[in-house]
């Protein structure tokens, strides 16, 4: 028996909601790249302020990684894993922005947008399909991200 029988929803809404994760993951994983890269590469007066920030971030993005893939299987679907596959589908770009603090921190705010932006899509298709699982994985990821802007917006003193 397939799991979206087993867990009460709609298969043909499961592949979508898997499709718009898929979406969701290529974003994640092309985020905490971006990020890494920052992370490395960091220079320059903020170098001791941004450089454990960064590693504050990527650690979370990778948990969130996991916990889209985790979704992806619990609808039946398969999460993508090869990077061709997410620079493909993700609408965000590679950065090669990684030294410059302000650049990194716009685009860190950047891809914030696009995933927050995202994730409210699929609050809107998850609660059509009365997907509550991935409703509350998108709701807890949120309103953590709208503070994470908030304070990487105050450190360019916007």
């Amino acid at each position: 028996m397939n799991n979206s029988k087993i867990i009460g929803l709609d298969e043909t809404d499961c592949k979508k909601i898997s499709e718009k994760l898929n979406i969701l993951l290529a974003d994640y994983s092309v985020f905490y790249q971006n990020t890494r890269g920052a992370h490395w590469n960091i220079k320059g007066d903020q170098f001791f302020t941004l450089h454990p920030k960064f590693e504050e971030l990527y650690n979370n993005l990778v948990l969130k990684i996991d916990e889209i893939a985790e979704r992806i299987l619990t609808l039946g679907s398969t999460p993508n894993h090869n990077y061709s596959d997410y620079l493909t589908l993700s609408t965000i770009k590679e950065s090669k922005e990684v030294s410059n603090a302000d650049k990194a921190v716009e685009n860190i705010l950047a891809s914030f947008k696009t995933v927050i932006d995202s994730q409210r899509e699929l609050l809107d298709l998850t609660e059509k399909a009365g997907d509550e699982g991935t409703n509350s994985l998108m709701s807890d990821y949120i309103p953590e991200q709208e503070k994470e802007v908030w304070m990487y917006n105050s450190y360019l003193g916007k």
